[in-house]
């Protein structure tokens, strides 16, 4: 495993839509324990390859429940909503309240190419759905209601 450096919100490739995982093979399998390590190492509760400089389809959430990979994730249903602050480890030090679904059912391949269904509610529902949104080149900051700015959130 090795730590990746995460790309920042003026990366281009953050804009870009990702591309199917084709094939699961030890490039991908190395590629999600490197996302994982480099999420862990960052102190964030998800990641999508393309905050990394990789084109795929590939994310990995964890919000204290355990460590969910998922590879070609698709937001199959959601319900309800609601808002809460959301950070980005591509976007440190700003904090956006966004209006999200409050459940979601997505569904991918687990690295094993079993296809999997997550039913996700509160904090998971939002990091599925943030992180499925970096695969379609979509940033928080395009869907947030309000920005706080790093002075603000220290209440200057």
């Amino acid at each position: 495993m090795a730590l990746r450096i995460i790309r920042k919100y003026d990366d281009e490739i953050l804009r870009k839509r990702s591309k199917e995982v084709q094939k699961i093979d030890d490039r991908i399998l190395k590629l999600i324990d490197d996302m994982a390590e480099t999420m862990y190492s960052a102190e964030g509760v998800g990641l999508a390859a393309p905050q990394i400089g990789i084109l795929k389809r590939v994310i990995v959430v964890d919000t204290g429940e355990g460590m969910v990979k998922l590879i070609n994730p698709e937001v199959k249903s959601t319900e309800g909503n609601c808002v809460m602050q959301e950070g980005c480890l591509s976007i440190p030090g700003i904090i956006g309240e966004v209006r999200r679904p409050e459940k979601v059912i997505v569904e991918g391949l687990n690295p094993h190419g079993e296809v999997i269904k997550i039913h996700g509610e509160g904090l998971l529902a939002r990091a599925l759905l943030h992180e499925i949104d970096h695969l379609d080149g979509i940033l928080f900051i395009d869907k947030a209601i309000k920005l706080i700015e790093p002075e603000q959130q220290r209440g200057e």
